[in-house]
């Protein structure tokens, strides 16, 4: 690997004023450190060299105002080519280049380009012109710089067009989400008020019942049994006058036993039949009937 360091002492011993010539060195890496180091070194002389790619690094090389890295075997240019804000003269000439790095349209102090002989895109290709002079050179920069703003446009429309799609997809997959969630909240909130609305139940069928026992022992004791028809129980008949007719059967036997048989001479069978005549004789005027109707009365 063959640096700038072994053909002949330091970068600084090559530096002219602002002016380091480092071509037709045979150098196949940029000493980006080196360079670095070297910020009055504004113009850059790289030509003729076998440099087949740039490092990144090479693109924090801000203060460089001119690069010549015409005649290598550049393939492509780092993505933040651009970072080389201060450029104004490129010259990229007899290289491998086939497209140019987005960045590119950032070089907006770009005053001066060649692209010739390179594998360019057609559309590029056609856009750089043929640089044949100072003139088309300088509209070369120009138009390369309007065809990758262009380029960079279309590019962050595209970027911000997925991007697009890729928030849609998001809140399509959010609000189908969201809809899931509360499609199972509401389930959870239904089944919660079902079970409430159960256990409301079975606990207003046990007050009920408890109440209904609460009252049953109340009915029997305050309430007197109905009957099967549901009417209320017939009062019992009233009680005959058993005790008026045994003594009146008993009376009537007495007497007759004093006026037929041999009894009738006995002293009680002589008051019973005086008695028996006295009430005949107020049977006749209804008396007798006033004094059983009282005495029942009595009783």
């Amino acid at each position: 690997m063959t640096k700038a360091s072994s053909k002949g002492g330091s970068l600084r011993d090559k530096l002219d004023g602002n002016e380091l010539d480092l071509s037709l060195n045979n150098l196949n890496e940029v000493p980006v450190k080196e360079l670095a180091a070297l910020p009055k070194a504004t113009i850059l002389d790289l030509s003729c060299n076998k440099l087949t790619t740039l490092p990144s690094e090479f693109c924090g090389l801000t203060h460089l105002v001119k690069l010549d890295l015409s005649k290598n075997k550049l393939q492509q240019l780092p993505a933040d080519f651009g970072r080389l804000v201060n450029l104004q003269h490129l010259d990229l000439l007899n290289n491998r280049l086939v497209t140019l790095p987005v960045s590119f349209a950032q070089l907006k102090s770009l005053k001066w380009l060649d692209l010739k002989d390179n594998p360019l895109d057609p559309a590029l290709a056609k856009v750089a012109g043929d640089c044949l002079d100072e003139k088309q050179c300088k509209q070369c920069a120009n138009k390369v710089l309007q065809h990758m703003k262009a380029v960079q446009a279309d590019q962050e429309r595209e970027r911000q067009r997925r991007l697009e799609v890729e928030r849609e997809v998001e809140k399509k997959r959010e609000a189908k989400q969201r809809a899931k969630e509360a499609q199972e909240r509401e389930l959870r909130k239904r089944e919660k008020a079902e079970e409430k609305e159960r256990r409301r139940k079975e606990y207003d069928a046990l007050k009920a019942a408890k109440r209904e026992q609460e009252k049953k022992p109340k009915k029997e004791t305050n309430q007197a049994p109905k009957s099967k028809s549901g009417s209320r129980p017939r009062k019992p008949p009233p009680r005959k006058h058993t005790r008026s007719w045994a003594v009146l059967f008993c009376v009537a036997g007495g007497l007759v036993a004093c006026r037929v048989t041999e009894l009738q001479q006995q002293p009680l069978c002589t008051s019973v039949n005086a008695i028996y005549d006295s009430a005949l004789q107020g049977l006749r005027r209804h008396e007798i009937l006033q004094w059983v109707l009282q005495t029942d009365s009595q009783q």
